[in-house]
């Protein structure tokens, strides 16, 4: 999105490859789905305890439940974010 807001972001995705944060953009945009990145810490490495970041998707809340399967289908299944209740 060039600098719009979504309305009610969802988190829907997360991961630290760079390779996959371009394929999930790629796929993502391909299907039309409205969404945003950011870069933000994902967790600690387990040798130093060091931040980690990746690459976070969010998706409006309307098109949250569509992105998380329009990934799926991808073959992203292991960064995807369950919705929060």
């Amino acid at each position: 999105m060039d600098g719009e807001v979504l309305v009610e972001p969802e988190a829907v995705y997360v991961t630290v490859s760079l390779r996959d944060a371009r394929k999930v953009e790629a796929l993502l945009t391909a299907r039309g789905v409205d969404y945003t990145v950011q870069a933000e810490e994902v967790g600690r490495t387990f040798l130093f305890g060091t931040p980690r970041h990746g690459a976070v998707f969010y998706a409006s809340a309307a098109q949250a439940a569509y992105c998380r399967e329009v990934l799926a289908q991808g073959g992203f299944r292991h960064g995807r974010i369950p919705r929060q209740t």
